[in-house]
């Protein structure tokens, strides 16, 4: 056998084991973002069916959970009635938002209709807000403290678990800003 052509394969093997290795224990939804720890990105977000825009200085105050979904997204139906059963379980506590990524507004209020909402939408016209905050795909999640920092990111699908975890870390914010 030629050592040329083995020493370079083992030089083209070796280190990609070694990133394999080191990744094995990741979270594949767990993707850091740079914004975490400062200012929430701010947006003029239209209300589905009109009315009043939403502006991140309308959120100050309380922890919010801005989740960037679409219609056409499978996960995205998944996750639905977990924001909505913990949008009316926190109440008036923490602010859910749903903006709407990629998508047309008869489509989401066509869905909405259907699977209901226990928490206002807003569509996010030529995905400003999704670039501001490095949306990637949907869903995604963010976690606003009450003075307007990030303090967490989730990318998929939010279960139960996951989603009080990351408001009970969001009201902690709260209590260490003060």
């Amino acid at each position: 056998m030629n050592r040329k052509v083995l020493g370079f394969g083992v030089a083209l093997v070796v280190p990609l084991l070694a990133i394999l290795v080191v990744n094995l224990g990741r979270d594949p939804q767990r993707i850091d973002s740079p914004l975490i720890g400062r200012p929430a990105p701010p947006f003029s977000l239209a209300p589905v069916g009109g009315g009043e825009p939403l502006t991140l200085d309308k959120l100050r105050g309380r922890p919010a959970v801005l989740n960037f979904w679409a219609t056409w997204c499978a996960p995205c139906y998944e996750e639905h009635p977990v924001l909505q059963a913990s949008a009316r379980t926190l109440g008036p506590d923490v602010q859910f938002v749903g903006i709407v990524y990629e998508d047309q507004e008869e489509n989401v209020r066509s869905y909405l209709r259907s699977q209901g909402s226990a928490y206002p939408n807003f569509m996010d016209a030529g995905g400003r807000a999704a670039i501001a905050y490095g949306v990637s795909g949907v869903p995604e999640t963010y976690f606003i403290s009450p003075d307007g920092a990030i303090v967490d990111k989730f990318s998929g699908p939010l279960d139960a678990r996951s989603l009080a975890d990351r408001v009970a870390r969001t009201r902690a914010a709260r209590s260490a800003s003060r």
